[in-house]
């Protein structure tokens, strides 16, 4: 691996900062021996946590404070500024990255430095070299855009979250993406619930062609869709039971048949929501895990002999364009795997339709198309290798040509004879003709989506041709309430109405599930009775923090403040006048409420009485419906998702002990006493094979082996100081 020296008179002696130990190692292996590379373990300063830290009389003026886990860092990096010639500031290229260089700038007295700013959204030598090429100042634009964020989402969270504490209950938060995305829930909770299904019946008829083969005559399925010109309208049985006999007794015959060739173009390559919407699809990977093994793909893997390397590039991004060279490389790889007729003519391109898409970034692609999921699974953990997998995947496939397939449609006339026959049943079917892109991939769907590729092929039929009934199936149905969101539906509803960021989605979701607002049941998102009192409360106190459209309107102001279309201050000004007053009311009118007890599956062994979910100091607890008879708790075991690593059959579940500290049993205790004060992860040990479990050093998350000692990094970003800031406003504030 060649080293990576500096350009445009780039001094020796340079001090580099990112934001993890994982990136510092991979950029320091392709610098030269000029360079010193240092990691600032995530953000370093951060608004108090103990008062509001902004001066609302003054311009908004933020008070920002080093982190208390970051002090000796801090101090670390203020020795080697002072040591340094020049210093290079190479965090992420987003705002939260641009607020951070400025930050650390701040932090380590570095105003009497050359200090320089390199993106690069991919981690390899060559984007590392044309960054060093390419310095530039900091943008203060997109600083006070992500600034405007943080205190927007301070005002929020501090000024609101003591309302729901002295309301409702302690320990409770609300923020501008949280608030809107638990308002989604709740009212699609309420559509279910509210929801009156009706009864209707449908009727498929398996038809044969007459003439004679071997093995008897294929068969096909065609749907009734007409009678005498109108839709079928069976809403009972004894309807459906009627028109099964007079079709019974009908003759059936070709009336037209319809052949069309028609194209799939593959889908574009992946976007930060694209991305959690496909691997929880295709992979039931919660959003906040794809995003932590992302961040390690992004930020280097160690291959071995190739050393350590950036396998995908930067994955918070909401634009689907891909670099001309990345493209050429593809292209080359796609003839060379699977033959120049899978090549489009010009390398395709993807326009993205979103709010506020954000085209100067690129999309998450492979950092080198040759290297593909199997030549790098050794070097992987198997999350690594299946999201990495995914993403390779989808790039490759959105440089082939479309697919390419036929469909036949074909409509039948049952009656006593052909012509003015009262019933019109339809078949459909499809035959790929050229697989194009879908030799490498297929784009996954929601449960509830068809897709005609799925057709079977229908027998060549002609137009008066005569059919053969096989059998007549009626079927009964109920009209069916939306569904609930899943994690990757909701990640999909936030983007489309504009609310919030990508990057945002994935903190926010957890903090949903943290605050116990959600539960999770079948990946499906459902509304405690918590959360909907704390909805309830913001909708009728604080309509504007949980509407779409304001929320939206929010986030297009940030997006003129990076483009410097607007001044920070005033957007702030704008925004809280109205809100001040809004809080000033609430505090008046908000009246207490009560919980209402959940019900559980679970029955009280002294009393055989159900159990009921309650609301206490710790969080949830299983309670005796019977109270005050009958005083049985226990607690609610909050599983994790991970088998208990000793015993192989319980669930690990989280509790408490009596102190209020968390910690990870076997829900089949006291039958298995497995115990542990670090969360276990469903991934094993690649020396030993044990259970891993999630730690914290210096501020810095790892997995760590317990049995032999094995330790590597976790995803910074997602772990760092950001989670700190969750208590006040209710989400994390990375955006782009």
């Amino acid at each position: 691996m060649r080293a990576v020296t500096g350009g445009s008179g780039q001094s020796a002696k340079a001090l580099v900062i990112v934001e993890s130990p994982a990136k510092a190692r991979t950029i320091s292996r392709y610098l030269g021996p000029g360079y010193t590379v240092k990691a600032s373990m995530g953000h370093v300063r951060d608004l108090p946590k103990s008062k509001l830290g902004v001066d609302i009389e003054h311009g908004f003026a933020p008070t920002y404070l080093i982190l208390r886990e970051k002090a000796n860092v801090v101090k670390e990096l203020k020795e080697s500024v002072r040591k340094a010639q020049t210093l290079i500031l190479a965090t992420d290229p987003d705002r939260e990255g641009e607020a951070i260089a400025w930050h650390l700038v701040e932090a380590t007295d570095a105003h009497d430095k050359p200090v320089r700013r390199i993106v690069f959204h991919e981690i390899t030598p060559e984007a590392v070299k044309a960054a060093l090429e390419t310095p530039r100042e900091l943008d203060m634009r997109l600083v006070n855009a992500q600034q405007a964020r943080r205190v927007l989402d301070r005002l929020v969270g501090y000024k609101i979250s003591p309302l729901l504490w002295r309301k409702v209950k302690s320990g409770l938060s609300a923020g501008r993406v949280q608030s809107v995305a638990l308002r989604l829930v709740v009212e699609r909770e309420r559509e279910i619930e509210t929801f009156v299904p009706e009864e209707y019946w449908t009727i498929e008829a398996e038809l044969a062609k007459l003439a004679d083969g071997a093995g008897g005559p294929p068969t096909f399925t065609a749907t009734l869709i007409r009678i005498r010109g109108e839709k079928p309208e069976l809403k009972d049985e004894a309807s459906a039971r009627a028109l099964v006999a007079e079709l019974q007794a009908a003759g059936y015959w070709v009336q037209s048949v319809t052949e069309r060739q028609k194209q799939r173009r593959p889908a574009p390559p992946f976007t930060t929501s694209t991305l959690q919407q496909e691997a929880a699809r295709k992979l039931r990977m919660p959003v906040r895990r794809t995003m932590q093994i992302a961040q390690e793909l992004y930020e280097g893997i160690d291959l071995g002999p190739e050393g350590s390397q950036g396998l995908i590039t930067y994955m918070r991004t909401d634009s689907t364009s891909v670099a001309a060279a990345a493209q050429a490389r593809a292209r080359e790889v796609i003839a060379a795997r699977f033959g120049q007729e899978y090549l489009p003519e010009k390398p395709p391109v993807y326009t993205r339709k979103a709010k506020g898409a954000q085209e100067a970034h690129e999309a998450i692609r492979p950092t080198d198309p040759a290297r593909d999921p199997e030549s790098v699974k050794p070097y992987l953990s198997q999350p690594q290798y299946r999201l990495y997998r995914l993403i390779w995947e989808r790039f490759v496939a959105s440089q082939m040509r479309n697919a390419v397939y036929d469909t036949t449609t074909v409509d039948i006339a049952a009656g006593a004879r052909a012509e003015g026959a009262p019933y019109l049943l339809r078949a459909t079917g499809s035959v790929v003709r050229f697989p194009g892109f879908l030799v490498v991939y297929r784009e996954g769907r929601d449960e509830e989506a068809e897709d005609e590729l799925d057709q079977r092929p229908l027998p060549l039929l002609a137009k008066g041709e005569a059919l053969r009934l096989v059998e007549l199936r009626p079927e009964q149905h109920f009209t069916q309430p939306p569904p609930r969101y899943t994690e990757a539906s909701l990640v999909k509803a936030l983007e489309d109405l504009g609310v919030g960021r990508p990057s945002t989605y994935a903190p926010t979701i957890e903090t949903l599930k943290q605050r116990h607002y959600v539960t999770v049941d079948d990946r499906k998102l459902i509304p405690t009775e918590l959360g909907r009192a704390v909805n309830d409360l913001l909708v009728e106190h604080f309509p504007d923090i949980v509407d779409v459209q304001f929320t939206s309107r929010l986030e297009e102001e940030l997006d003129e403040i990076a483009s410097g279309e607007r001044d920070w201050v005033p957007v702030l000004q704008e925004f809280y006048a109205p809100f001040h007053q809004t809080v000033e009311r609430a505090a008046q009118a908000m009246p207490r409420v009560r919980i209402a007890d959940e019900p559980s599956d679970e029955v009280c062994e002294t009393c055989g009485r159900p159990m009921v979910v309650r609301f206490g100091r710790f969080g949830r607890f299983l309670a005796c419906s019977g109270f005050p008879e009958c005083r049985n708790t226990r607690p609610l075991l909050e599983k994790v998702g991970v088998r208990c690593p000793a015993c192989g059959m319980g669930e690990v579940v989280e509790r408490r002990s009596r102190k209020g500290r968390t910690f990870y049993g076997c829900s089949r205790y006291p039958a298995c006493d497995f115990v542990s004060w670090e969360r276990p992860i469903a991934e094993h040990c690649p020396t030993c094979g044990s259970y891993l479990v999630t730690s914290s050093r210096r501020g810095q998350a790892m997995i760590r082996c317990p049995a032999c000692g094995y330790q590597a990094g976790v995803a910074e970003a997602v772990v760092s100081g950001s989670i700190a800031r969750e208590a006040d406003e209710g989400e994390t504030t990375e955006g782009m």
